[in-house]
């Protein structure tokens, strides 16, 4: 099989890893462009439909199939289009140095006992049909992540070597996400980090019990959560000294939600603990859809509107000062899915104590529907200037005023604002 061949194998597979930021990923700080993606990966229209079905069937597709050119056939290698941390659009490569896997996950398509073909690259092979679409232009990036084989070690060792590759020899100057294998070696984590953009090792589950039923060989301190302790020790404690941009790349992982009955707080304690104390740039959620061939193969899909709240609150928790007290979760532990639990937390503080837009500092901007980072920063520039009296005026300042209307007081009078809206 040749090496498009390959990448077609596995591309077919990889959907259940998200790949990078949106850069129209939903913030609690007002409305999605309908026709935008959320951080889910879905439309806030195909959203609406499966919530109001009740079922995430509406989002299944099925998976794409080779095609003769790169440019038709970019799906089904693997080529999704995303935007970088600072917000650039790029091809990005998401592929398997091999899909052969000794790692028996539950949910997990190239899990060792699940029988369907596998794929597997040398690194040089790798590198060098990544550098032929990279000069093609079909890509501009790429993702590398691997099955393990032959233990964590070695297969990390393959993983940095194929990146060594692109760097050295091949002169490869783009992004680079190289994931982390489990069992990965400290020297190891350090070398990934000098040549790439970004790494990350997905917990999974967010602890021990969890994992020990969705992954039950892996373990959740020693194997997972250790190399990204290591990864926030070498960033604080060492200069960036050979590292291929000069600086030390950014930190990620991701969750399974929905797989083995774990509850929101569980999830979002170990996301606030991830982003605060490890300064993760930020945490993927991944709705669970069941994988024939699987021993959850028979387990009900999430609603990807769970994953769709998990995403707003953990933007809630890392940017916006809020904390797991503040998050409107259910008795049973879960975020509810029918309105975001910025506006569930305003609707219930806000309400009869609207917030002055004109004396309130930076953290209470922050708590109010339709302000944002960006926002409240103009809000207090803005008001050095003069003070804010209209709806008008904050439209001026790209904030959502609608969405804010409610919960906002302009010169002590609440402005007028049509309810329906909400």
């Amino acid at each position: 099989m040749d090496a498009i061949g390959k990448l077609a194998l596995v591309g077919n597979q990889m959907g259940f890893e998200p790949a990078e930021e949106t850069d129209t990923a939903p913030r609690p700080s007002g409305r999605i462009d309908p026709n935008s993606l959320a951080a889910c990966g879905h439309a806030p229209a195909e959203l609406r439909r499966a919530f109001e079905a009740g079922t995430p069937a509406a989002l299944t597709q099925a998976a794409p199939h080779p095609a003769a050119g790169l440019e038709r056939n970019k799906g089904s290698l693997g080529i999704h289009n995303a935007a970088m941390p600072g917000g650039q659009r790029v091809a990005l490569l998401k592929t398997l140095l091999t899909s052969a896997c000794e790692r028996d996950c539950c949910y997990c398509p190239f899990r060792a006992r699940r029988n369907f073909r596998r794929a597997t690259f040398k690194p040089e092979e790798m590198a060098a049909v990544f550098t032929q679409m990279a000069q093609a232009r079909a890509v501009d990036g790429l993702f590398l992540s691997s099955g393990v084989a032959a233990g964590g070690v070695r297969t990390q060792d393959r993983l940095i070597d194929t990146i060594d590759i692109l760097r050295r020899k091949r002169q490869f100057q783009g992004y680079v996400h190289l994931k982390l294998m489990p069992g990965v070696q400290r020297d190891q984590v350090l070398r990934s980090m000098q040549l790439a953009d970004r790494v990350s090792i997905n917990l999974e589950a967010p602890n021990t019990a969890r994992l020990r039923r969705l992954a039950p060989q892996k373990a959740f301190l020693d194997e997972l959560l250790q190399p990204l302790k290591w990864v926030d020790e070498i960033r604080r404690t060492q200069l960036p000294r050979g590292s291929f941009r000069g600086r030390w790349p950014s930190m990620v992982t991701q969750f399974v939600v929905g797989a083995v009955g774990e509850d929101d707080v569980e999830i979002l304690t170990t996301t606030r603990y991830l982003t605060r104390q490890l300064r993760l740039a930020r945490v993927y959620f991944s709705a669970f859809s069941p994988v024939t061939g699987t021993p959850l193969e028979n387990h009900a899909p999430e609603n990807p509107w769970r994953e769709h709240r998990l995403y707003q609150a953990s933007f809630l928790l890392r940017d916006y000062g809020f904390d797991l007290e503040d998050l409107p979760f259910t008795q049973a532990g879960r975020l509810p899915l029918e309105i975001d639990p910025k506006l569930g937390w305003a609707q219930e503080n806000l309400r009869g104590q609207p917030v002055e837009l004109n004396r309130a500092d930076r953290h209470s901007l922050l708590r109010v529907p339709g302000i944002g980072p960006k926002g409240a920063e103009s809000i207090l520039l803005a008001r050095r200037l003069s003070a804010l009296r209209e709806l008008r005026d904050l439209q001026r300042l790209g904030i959502n005023a609608a969405r804010a209307a409610p919960f906002v007081l302009l010169n002590g009078r609440q402005p007028a604002y049509q309810s329906h809206l909400f």
